[in-house]
């Protein structure tokens, strides 16, 4: 069964070594989680319609190794005239295992794909947090953490091109 260009006899598994580029989360976890209920329980009776803020940053650090930690920090609050309502941030992190990867590959992965996964988790968690402080369940939109990862590129890029960078000195 061994013939000569058979998938099997082709794997040159006697190196005992794996270099193959590789991906993935080790753990995903909340660290830290605020919700805050200021106007309770007059907020639970007005009737002004809400305006729902929702902002979202992305950090990454190398922890040890092949070792890095993404955190999605997500911030959102319902506000009305009459005050806040509601207002939780999350920060909710993974543990991101990546060998043999390009810098970029690298990069990409820690700030455009772990993101795309880690979202749905920790939508759960504010909308569950909302739902915990007495209001309707808040279900964020989908991102394009992709979409956003490639404008983000393309704006350093034209930054660049334009000569616009960090400032330089003090000011």
């Amino acid at each position: 069964m061994a013939d000569e260009g058979n998938v099997i006899s082709d794997l040159d598994l006697g190196n005992g070594e794996d270099t193959s580029p590789a991906a993935g989360i080790i753990s995903q976890y909340v660290k830290d989680l605020s919700v805050e209920n200021p106007n309770a329980p007059e907020s639970f009776s007005w009737q002004e319609q809400p305006q729902i803020d929702v902002q979202f940053n992305i950090g990454a650090r190398a922890i040890e190794g092949e070792v890095h930690e993404v955190e999605l920090k997500i911030t959102c609050s319902s506000r009305t005239g009459a005050g806040t309502a509601w207002a939780v941030e999350l920060s909710y992190c993974a543990l991101v295992g990546m060998r043999n990867l390009e810098e970029g590959q690298a990069h990409a992965f820690l700030f455009a794909e772990a993101p795309r996964i880690l979202f749905p988790y920790a939508r759960r968690v504010i909308s569950d947090a909302v739902r915990d402080a007495g209001f309707p369940p808040l279900m964020l939109e989908p991102i394009d953490f992709n979409g956003l990862y490639v404008q983000q590129l393309q704006a350093q890029a034209q930054q660049a091109e334009a000569g616009i960078g960090e400032p330089v000195g003090n000011a």
